[in-house]
């Protein structure tokens, strides 16, 4: 369709507006995007998703190149229970999970009852050390952020849950005593200077910096960047943890079919009036509809690549620029056989947390010959700066430290979510000094704007089935909003068309 043949149709649909369904632009063709696109979809609502990437998932990508289905970003369902939305879809699907956990765990994505660790001679760590360990740490983060929900969410383990809670159960100790905010390193720090009883030395204290290493990488975020304030506020479903042994694709894809996607189109304007919202990509053309669902990674918005107009309210900018957004990656080996012990993940203690290592065992799920190594926070960003090749023999390194038997992989697979532009990070979590309630303020609609993502959800952060749901509450706003002004108002154009730009060429530089 020509220019001029847009121009005109947009002229006699504003006087007949009744004829045409309303109309709504999604960006983002990740799981809170597809998920929004399919309610109004099936609330017959006229739906193009615009994505920036050849495919759809965003930070959801299951990868076959290896001849089996891996997941490069999230690959666990958090909550295996119908109260997770997720869970219903899964079912119908018949798509396997592997429990990897019980109601109990939510630090760790295990029970710690199938586990190996090593120090860094390769001599393993016996299970009543890590045991014992495990106690003091729990009796350290109870010292500093003793909460309501304590009990499900420092029970790591039902090998670690016993009288031990009952005898120790008390008040906020740092976090009553402390008005200000603190980094949860900050806080454990302050815990050891005031409990002696609880330093401790040689490998038991390595171990404790492995139990941190694991904190940080639920929240795929540094120790000394997690708010003290906040870092308990997710809610956990019961159920346990599950990993979806064939990945997380065959779900998005089930949800994205029959909808109108358009992908490798980069937005890089929004502009909303009260009518209505244009969308620009990257190589000028521009689409209109009653409103627009943003479901963009917070790293993405953090960028300033998309221009808002006019500019968002400030408070909206303060949820932006005050939420953390985390970096873990993997990077997944895959070996002629497998010569590693038949537990669930193996780990490797040091003197600092950075220094720990964490390699999930897959085979254990898959019957494939694959570990994947799991760095978060700041080991992380430093991997992303090497390449694959060298990214991969670290991982190597690391691991033929505890087993030098170790045979070199035949494939390997590593993420970049940090250096990604279309993600600039994995998800996001409560930063030292900012409040809880961003996340809220990062989910009101602005107009006829609607936005929807992990880092919209105050109670499921991160989680696959908090950005579905999110996804779901920002199409019903946006319905709601659109039919209850649908036909009151100008709007830009009840049924969305792509334009050819007239003034401005289609190659032009962006220097």
């Amino acid at each position: 369709m020509d220019s001029q043949s847009n121009k005109s149709n947009r002229h006699l649909q504003a006087g007949s507006r009744h004829a045409a369904s309303p109309s709504v632009i999604v960006i983002g063709a990740g799981f809170s995007g597809i998920a929004a696109a399919r309610a109004l979809h099936d609330a017959s609502f006229q739906v193009i998703v615009l994505e920036s990437r050849d495919r759809i998932g965003g930070r959801v990508r299951t990868d076959y190149s290896l001849g089996f289905p891996v997941d490069l970003g999230a690959s666990w369902l958090h909550g295996v229970c119908n109260e997770n939305p997720l869970a219903p879809l899964i079912g119908r699907l018949g798509l396997p999970l592997y429990r990897t956990s019980e109601d109990n765990s939510v630090l760790y994505d295990h029970d710690l009852e199938s586990y190996a660790l090593f120090d860094m001679d390769g001599k393993k760590v016996s299970q009543e050390l890590v045991s014992k360990v495990g106690k003091t740490f729990e009796s350290i983060l109870n010292e500093a952020c003793f909460t309501h929900h304590f009990l499900w969410l420092l029970a790591l383990s039902s090998l670690f849950y016993n009288s031990f809670f009952a005898d120790h159960l008390q008040t906020d100790v740092i976090r009553q005593d402390h008005s200000e905010d603190m980094s949860m390193q900050r806080a454990i720090s302050i815990v050891l200077e005031r409990r002696p009883d609880l330093r401790l030395e040689g490998l038991a204290q390595k171990v404790l910096q492995w139990y941190i290493c694991r904190m940080e990488g639920w929240f795929a975020a540094d120790a000394d960047t997690i708010s003290l304030k906040n870092w308990d506020q997710e809610q956990l479903l019961p159920g346990g943890h599950g990993l979806m042994v064939r990945g997380y694709l065959p779900v998005i894809n089930t949800l994205a079919k029959g909808l109108d996607i358009r992908l490798s189109l980069r937005v890089t304007e929004i502009f909303r009036h009260h009518n209505g919202v244009k969308v620009t990509v990257e190589d000028g053309s521009t689409f209109v509809a009653d409103a627009a669902v943003v479901t963009v990674p917070l790293g993405v918005l953090k960028s300033n690549c998309i221009k808002f107009e006019p500019r968002l309210p400030a408070w909206k900018e303060e949820a932006i620029n005050g939420l953390g957004v985390g970096l873990e990656n993997k990077i997944v080996m895959h070996f002629e056989t497998v010569f590693w012990p038949n537990v669930e993940f193996l780990g490797v203690v040091a003197d600092t947390s950075y220094g720990c290592s964490y390699f999930l065992n897959l085979h254990k799920a898959t019957e494939h010959s694959v570990l994947a190594y799991m760095p978060a926070g700041q080991l992380a960003r430093d991997l992303e700066r090497m390449s694959d090749e060298a990214a991969t023999n670290f991982a190597f390194m690391q691991l033929k430290r505890i087993l030098p038997n170790a045979s070199p992989p035949i494939q390997y697979l590593v993420s970049r979510w940090g250096s990604d532009e279309n993600s600039l990070g994995s998800y996001s979590y409560d930063i030292v000094g900012t409040p809880h309630d961003l996340f809220e303020k990062l989910r009101t609609p602005v107009d006829n704007l609607f936005f929807a993502g992990e880092a919209t959800s105050m109670d499921y952060t991160g989680a696959v089935h908090g950005a579905y749901s999110t996804g779901l509450m920002a199409a019903e706003n946006c319905r709601m909003r659109v039919l209850e002004r649908y036909g009151e108002l100008d709007i830009f154009q009840p049924v969305m068309c792509e334009e050819v730009p007239v003034s401005v060429p289609l190659l032009i530089s962006r220097m």
